[in-house]
């Protein structure tokens, strides 16, 4: 069977199944990241999720790497600047965010990256935004404030937000970077160039965890903590993040960024079942919402491919 192509049903269906597992994957994370402080220290798990990929990735994908190695070499500072922001980065704040905000905070600050994406794309790109697509994301944005406030806006008025928040926010805006950079990314196959990511965020995160060491900070795992940093290496950093960026191939980033949406749906569940967390009217209002805005900008915000648009996805 031929590999559905973008723009394609089969390729749409595909990309919503890929994408909805991504956001899966990042909710669980979520609850890991709220688990992770005690357990082992922000840089140490930051930098074993990327060694465990790296070691899997070195045997599985060897001959398709030396095969592509010219091309490695040719956009290695490419390569090397989109691992370190979107995936060590990223890693690195949102587990520091872990010590000082909620499992519920952590998956509902994800909401923002969607309006992120859009922006930066635009800036980047000219990309426009559907009416209905902008409709759709202020919802899911409004959901995702809703969630994070619990309902008392005095919070964003006096912008009375904790350390955790401030960092996850940061992490989001990096991470949004990166999927935007994603569409235009190196001519390789998605294995090779996930497989080079993978490298250049474990190679990053070393300075970052030498630094915490000397600060005395450094954590190493404990029983608890090996099997947060095996779920996170295979689940979050490896699945997910495959699915994402075949996600985008298939569908763009303004629309596989709205997916990320469904990460407080799913994470908010999972902080209730797992952590104990709870779960008001507040939270349900919030989570209708954000899915509300995704059907909304999906189902009314999808526009007409030009011709142009049309033959090139023939031809992909």
């Amino acid at each position: 069977m031929s590999d559905p192509g973008p723009g394609t049903r089969r390729g749409i269906r595909l990309a919503y199944l890929l994408l909805v597992v991504s956001a899966f994957l990042w909710a669980c994370n979520a609850v890991a990241g709220r688990w992770a402080p005690g357990e082992v220290s922000p840089q140490v798990i930051t930098t074993l999720r990327w060694m465990f990929p790296c070691l899997i990735l070195a045997v599985i994908a060897r001959r398709r790497i030396a095969a592509e190695r010219d091309g490695i070499r040719r956009s290695w500072l490419r390569i090397l600047l989109m691992g370190t922001g979107g995936f060590t980065a990223f890693a690195s704040l949102f587990y520091a965010a872990g010590a000082y905000t909620t499992a519920v905070n952590l998956a509902l600050f994800q909401g923002a990256i969607p309006v992120f994406v859009i922006l930066l794309n635009y800036a980047v790109s000219r990309e426009g935004v559907s009416g209905a697509q902008g409709f759709g994301v202020a919802i899911t944005l409004l959901g995702a404030g809703v969630a994070a406030t619990h309902g008392d806006w005095s919070v964003m008025r006096t912008l009375d937000l904790n350390r955790g928040d401030v960092l996850i926010v940061v992490g989001c805006l990096l991470y949004a970077g990166y999927a935007v950079a994603l569409r235009t990314r190196p001519k390789l196959s998605a294995l090779t160039f996930f497989s080079a990511m993978a490298a250049a965020a474990f190679v990053s995160s070393l300075p970052l965890l030498a630094i915490e060491w000397a600060a005395g900070r450094a954590v190493w795992p404990t029983g608890t903590g090996w099997a947060i940093v095996v779920f996170v290496a295979l689940g979050p950093s490896l699945a997910a993040q495959l699915c994402f960026m075949r996600g985008v191939e298939l569908i763009g980033p303004n629309r596989a960024g709205l997916f990320v949406n469904l990460v407080p749906i799913f994470g908010a569940g999972l902080a209730v079942l797992l952590v104990g967390e709870p779960f008001g009217l507040n939270e349900a209002l919030a989570l209708a919402l954000v899915l509300g805005g995704i059907v909304c900008a999906e189902r009314l915000g999808r526009r007409t491919p030009s011709p142009r648009e049309a033959e090139a996805s023939k031809a992909s």
